[in-house]
C-alpha cells in the first residue's frame, strides 16, 4: 500500500509499505509529525443518491436534536438532574449512525481494563467519528468539541450535560481553562476522548498531532488508547457533500502509560501514538 508524507509547499514523497519499515516511517513522518495521506476507497454508489442520503443524516440529526433533547435537556436542568441525560445522548448517537447507514465494527476491548479511566486519542475525519468513539468505547467519556458547536440550537445547551467540553483553539487562555475542565471530568472517574488533530482532516489525511490531549492524559496520570477510525471519510468525508452507507471500523489499540511521564518524555508519547494509528489505518 502506497502513502505520502506532505512536506509543506516542497511537495509530496511517496512510499510503499511494502518496501518501507515502519520504524523508518517513524522517523520522518511520526518523528516530524507531518501530516500523511493514505489512499482513499472510491464508493460505487451514485453520488446523486450519496447526496440526499448526506441531507436524510442532517434531517435525523435535527428531528433527533427536537425531539429528544428538545424536552429532556430543560427538564434535566429544571431538575438539576444533567447526568440524566447520558443515555438520551447515547441513543442519539446511535440511532443517527444507523440512519445514515453506517454498521460498527470494534475491535480491541480487549484492551482496556476494568475500572480504569483513559485518555482515547483518535484520528478524524468525518462527524460520524464523533458519534462513534462517544457512543462505542463502552466507557462513559467526554469529549472534547470546537467551539462553534455551542451555538447549534439545543445541541450547544447540551454539550455540558455530557461532558462535551468546547475548546477555543485560537485562545491559548480559554483553551487551557477547557483542558483544565477537562481534567475535572477525568477526576470525576469519566474516561475522555479527544480528536487531537484539532480538526477533521480531509479523506485519506492523517494530520498533525497537538499537544494538549497528551497533557491532559499525563497530568492525570491516565494511561492512552490510541484510536483508528476506518472508513468514515469515504462514507461521509469533510466537504465531500454525500454519505455513503459501509461499516466503520474502530480500532482500540494497546493502552500507553503516561504514569510518572515528564514534560520532556511528551513528544516520544505522542510519536508513539501517532505511530500506533498510522500503522492501523495503513492496513
Amino acid at each position: 500500500m502506497k502513502f505520502e508524507i506532505a512536506k509543506g509547499d516542497f511537495g509530496l514523497s511517496t512510499f510503499d509499505f511494502r518496501l518501507l519499515d515502519m520504524q523508518n516511517l517513524s522517523l520522518e513522518a511520526i518523528r516530524d509529525n507531518k501530516k500523511l495521506v493514505f489512499p482513499v476507497k472510491e464508493s460505487n454508489k451514485s453520488r446523486a443518491v450519496g447526496k440526499l442520503r448526506y441531507w436524510w443524516c442532517w434531517f435525523i440529526a435535527a428531528l433527533l436534536l427536537l425531539v429528544v433533547g428538545g424536552p429532556t435537556i430543560p427538564t434535566f436542568w429544571i431538575l438539576n438532574r444533567k447526568k440524566w441525560l447520558y443515555p438520551f445522548a447515547l441513543f442519539g448517537a446511535r440511532t443517527w449512525l444507523k440512519a445514515c447507514g453506517a454498521r460498527i465494527k470494534v475491535s480491541g476491548l480487549e484492551n482496556l481494563k476494568d475500572g480504569e479511566n483513559y485518555v482515547f486519542i483518535s484520528n478524524h475525519r468525518s462527524y460520524l467519528d464523533t458519534a462513534t468513539l462517544f457512543a462505542y468505547t463502552t466507557r462513559r467519556i467526554g469529549l472534547v468539541a470546537k467551539k462553534e458547536l455551542l451555538k447549534a440550537p439545543i445541541l450547544g445547551q447540551g454539550m455540558g450535560f455530557v461532558n462535551i467540553i468546547a475548546i477555543d483553539r485560537s485562545n491559548a487562555e480559554r483553551a487551557s481553562q477547557s483542558m483544565k475542565k477537562a481534567r475535572e471530568v477525568m477526576e470525576e472517574g469519566y474516561s475522555f476522548g479527544v480528536f487531537t488533530e484539532g480538526t477533521r482532516a480531509m479523506p485519506g489525511e492523517l494530520l498533525p498531532f497537538k499537544k494538549g490531549a497528551f497533557h491532559l492524559a499525563m497530568q492525570t496520570d491516565a494511561p492512552i488508547i490510541p484510536v483508528a477510525i476506518k472508513n468514515t471519510d469515504w462514507m461521509m468525508g469533510k466537504k465531500t457533500g454525500v454519505a455513503y452507507p459501509g461499516t466503520i471500523e474502530m480500532v482500540l489499540l494497546p493502552a500507553i502509560e503516561t504514569q510518572n511521564a515528564s514534560n520532556e518524555d511528551l513528544m516520544e508519547v505522542l510519536r508513539q501514538t501517532r505511530e500506533a494509528i498510522a500503522k492501523e489505518l495503513a492496513k
